[in-house]
């Protein structure tokens, strides 16, 4: 009588309706678009402090956002058949949160590594897209 009870009677199968409806790297490439008009803004006013300070916090925020949400994406959205089929997310993904780690974006003011940010983040895309496909 007590294997009844713990016996399942339903069987249940669902699809990732809310990570596939929620999650997206768009919201990365706002932040890291943020992060590249940062820097060319401050680029335009040399000298004014005041300006950069303000303007290396935010960019600080935003590059931490930009990890925050391919960290999402890496850890909810992708699963080991999108690992499989791309083996390069893996080293992308980590390449992706290394430009807009301390190292990229977040410490540095060099726009070649806000559009290689960019880049990195549309062949996420790219793949993102590829996988809602299927």
């Amino acid at each position: 009588m007590l294997k009844r009870f713990f016996t399942p009677t339903v069987e249940v199968s669902a699809h990732c309706d809310l990570p596939c409806g929620v999650y997206d790297p768009a919201q990365a490439r706002i932040e890291a678009e943020s992060v590249k008009a940062i820097i060319a803004k401050v680029a335009d006013k040399p000298g004014d402090e005041d300006f950069k300070m303000r303007a290396t916090i935010i960019k600080e925020q935003r590059s931490q956002l930009v990890k925050e949400h391919l960290w999402v994406l890496w850890t909810d959205y992708f699963k080991p058949p999108h690992f499989e089929k791309y083996p390069q997310l893996h080293t992308l993904v980590n390449e992706a949160t290394k430009l807009a780690g301390a190292s990229g974006t977040k410490g540095e003011w060099d726009i070649a590594k806000a559009d290689e940010l960019l880049g990195k983040i549309d062949e996420i895309a790219r793949i993102f897209a590829e996988t809602k496909q299927a």
